[in-house]
């Protein structure tokens, strides 16, 4: 674990993103995903919106994925396991890169077969406190069949961008800079699963 942390940190250090295979156990990442499911199957998934407090509003021609909020004070054992890897991060981003990151915030998303993101950046008016995105997959398996990847638009030298096209295997965590890493979420061909979170410059509140 030590290992894909140094190299998160160092990645993020050098090209504002880091993606790591395997970072999670394959019992962990099945027992995270059986959670998910089952709390979907009692249905307390939400559509997912844009914006934020009063701008919030349900855009399905935007996004239209489902999400569960998770809540830091009442985490599962298996939710807190997870807090725990991601606290680890924090504080090495914040001893390499000196990034001010004082707290998490995450949820569990679930995007149904035909369903997207289209272009956007994490960090934005409403929520400017965002500034590391991370996000665990969880599915099974995935496929080139299956679509749905993470598209990154990566900003170069001369002003023009790299496309990086990240496909959601299980166990695969990916961070990036929030406000400086344009991507969106293709058009998936069948249930697409993750936890995706955000390291925040402010405290619970």
């Amino acid at each position: 674990m030590q290992d894909h942390i140094e190299k998160i940190v160092q990645d993020v250090y050098e090209n504002g993103y880091a993606v790591v295979e395997n970072f999670i156990s394959e019992d962990f990442r099945k027992e995270l995903l059986a959670e998910q499911q089952d709390l979907l199957e009692h249905g307390q998934f939400r559509h997912a919106g844009v914006g934020k407090g009063d701008a919030f509003t349900i855009r399905p021609e935007i996004r239209s994925d489902k999400v569960l909020w998770m809540d830091h004070l009442v985490l599962t054992p298996l939710q807190n396991q997870y807090w725990n890897l991601v606290e680890e991060i924090r504080v090495a981003l914040n001893q390499r890169c000196f990034l001010g990151l004082r707290s998490f915030e995450a949820h569990f998303a679930m995007y149904p077969p035909g369903s997207f993101y289209l272009r956007h950046l994490d960090q934005f008016q409403q929520v400017k406190y965002r500034v590391v995105t991370v996000i665990i997959y969880l599915n099974d398996s995935w496929t080139e069949e299956d679509e749905g990847k993470l598209r990154m638009y990566l900003p170069q030298e001369d002003g023009e961008e790299k496309i990086l096209d990240i496909m959601p295997s299980g166990g695969k965590l990916v961070v990036f800079l929030s406000a400086e890493i344009p991507h969106e979420v293709l058009p998936t061909n069948k249930q697409r699963i993750s936890i995706t979170g955000w390291l925040r410059d402010i405290e619970y509140s």
